[in-house]
């Protein structure tokens, strides 16, 4: 449920309803507005149901939350949410472009990449060191190697880094080098995965699973905010579908309908989406036009010997001339880019 304050509400009635909360066994979060402070409870209801909270001073009035995610929810954060990873703002008034290769293969790619990227206008490389693949005869990624290659980029061109991790011993490793964990969507509902990239305090993107529906992929969110870690961007990345003209389905319908839903920021993975490069244009421009914070887009030196996903990915020249297409769309709906 969700505790509406009293527009001239002082600090002291705050703390006297969080203490009653919290002194009941329930977990208490503080959203302070401008216009409203609202305090959100965690737990079993039932524990307050004899306190009589609407009459302790200060308390406009009690809203139940139906929905099972609290902490993701926009009923408790009315505002929209921003995640800052080392110097870049995700979210608000910020248009956010992590462009890098599906794999990392080399160091020489990497920071080739990287540089081109800066260039264009992205702000952040992603990079894969772990690799899930469909295949276990595919290429699985260089690991901590690739990391050290990443890690040499961002020295370079200043850009921080997002990298999936697949497992703890690989969120252990991971820790060490990136600014930016991401879980991909064959772990979305990995919850002791999920549980333990709550604890740490590191950014993390989360993407959409295959099939998830947008309340599943929101209460993954959740079980990431409720061991500490708040700082979740989430990321449209296509589901299956009937559909086969396409690698998957881009949900474009879900930027809004999270937008109306939560108050984290939500990008969009044309790439993986469609897994062909001459749709992610047109679907980065249709991104931004519904509310979307930002795009992944997977960008390699030379997409025809990639080891992973060179389909999808666009060459530098081509990823340019997508980065000056989408200025004036961003401006259009106020976003930086």
């Amino acid at each position: 449920m969700i505790i509406v304050m009293k527009p001239d509400v002082n600090k002291q009635q705050i703390n006297n309803v969080i203490s009653l909360v919290e002194n009941h066994g329930l977990k208490t979060h503080l959203s302070c507005g401008d216009q409203v402070t609202i305090i959100g409870v965690v737990g079993d209801k039932s524990k307050l149901s004899k306190c009589n909270i609407e009459l302790l001073g200060g308390v406009e009035k009690i809203v139940p939350v139906t929905e099972s995610y609290k902490l993701a929810n926009k009923k408790f954060h009315t505002t929209s949410s921003t995640v800052k990873v080392r110097d870049v703002v995700i979210g608000g008034d910020q248009f956010t472009i992590m462009a890098g290769p599906c794999a990392i293969e080399s160091e020489k790619q990497i920071i080739e990449t990287a540089h081109a990227i800066k260039k264009s206008g992205a702000t952040m490389l992603r990079g894969g060191a772990y690799k899930p693949r469909t295949s276990p005869y595919s290429f699985q990624g260089l690991e901590e190697e690739g990391l050290k290659y990443m890690a040499t980029a961002r020295e370079e061109t200043g850009l921080p880094i997002v990298c999936e991790v697949i497992s703890l011993q690989s969120v252990e490793t991971a820790y060490k080098y990136v600014d930016m964990f991401q879980i991909g969507a064959r772990n979305m509902q990995n919850f002791y995965l999920l549980k333990e990239i709550g604890k740490t305090k590191t950014p993390v993107l989360l993407k959409r699973g295959l099939s998830a529906t947008i309340d599943e992929w929101l209460n993954a969110a959740e079980y990431i905010m409720s061991e500490g870690n708040e700082n979740v961007v989430l990321c449209e990345r296509g589901i299956r579908t009937f559909e086969t003209a396409t690698r998957n389905t881009l949900d474009i319908s879900a930027i809004p309908i999270i937008k109306q839903k939560s108050h984290l920021p939500v990008i969009v993975d044309p790439c993986h989406a469609t897994g062909k490069r001459a749709y992610v244009n047109p679907l980065s421009k249709a991104s931004i036009a519904v509310g979307a914070d930002g795009l992944m887009i997977e960008v390699h030196p030379n997409p025809s010997v990639a080891l992973s996903d060179g389909p999808q990915s666009l060459p530098p020249d081509e990823f340019d001339k997508l980065c000056n297409e989408l200025r004036p769309f961003s401006k259009l709906v106020g976003k930086n880019l």
